[in-house]
């Protein structure tokens, strides 16, 4: 499998950006202060993480509110999603693995091609920026029926 060189690119990137220590970055720059959010190779329920071979690759990104209560409904995702939890607190369902709950100042590194299906379990809303990236013509998230 070739993989095209603006993906190629990005990759690089986005490992250099993970390789790099929190320290050194911190150097770099005056009054600026870096904290390491998270470091993974996997999903959060394990799965891992791989990214899609693109003519052309996009990214969007969306802050998600759900209210209290709020189902985000069953769907899979065949791009890489990443999130961060900006308020609340949230339970991700997967149909085949149990669930998992995610905090203000959590960081998502979503599933890929699972069913799941999120619920704000607090009592305010859950407010995620949440990063997919994917390619040209691929939808972000797919809506299924458990």
């Amino acid at each position: 499998m070739r993989i095209s060189r603006p993906v190629s690119r990005l990759v690089s990137i986005l490992a250099l950006l993970l390789v790099w220590s929190a320290e050194a970055l911190s150097e770099d720059y005056t009054d600026v202060r870096v904290e390491k959010l998270l470091f993974s190779t996997t999903a959060y329920n394990g799965q891992p993480l791989s990214y899609p071979a693109a003519k052309q690759p996009e990214v969007t990104v969306l802050m998600v509110t759900i209210p209290p209560g709020g189902l985000t409904g069953w769907h899979r995702h065949p791009v890489p999603v990443y999130a961060y939890v900006m308020e609340g607190e949230i339970t991700i369902d997967l149909k085949s693995d149990g669930s998992h709950s995610f905090r203000k100042g959590d960081v998502i590194l979503e599933v890929r091609d699972i069913l799941h299906n999120g619920k704000n379990i607090g009592e305010n809303d859950v407010k995620l920026l949440v990063f997919y990236t994917g390619a040209s013509g691929v939808p972000n998230v797919v809506r299924q029926e458990p």
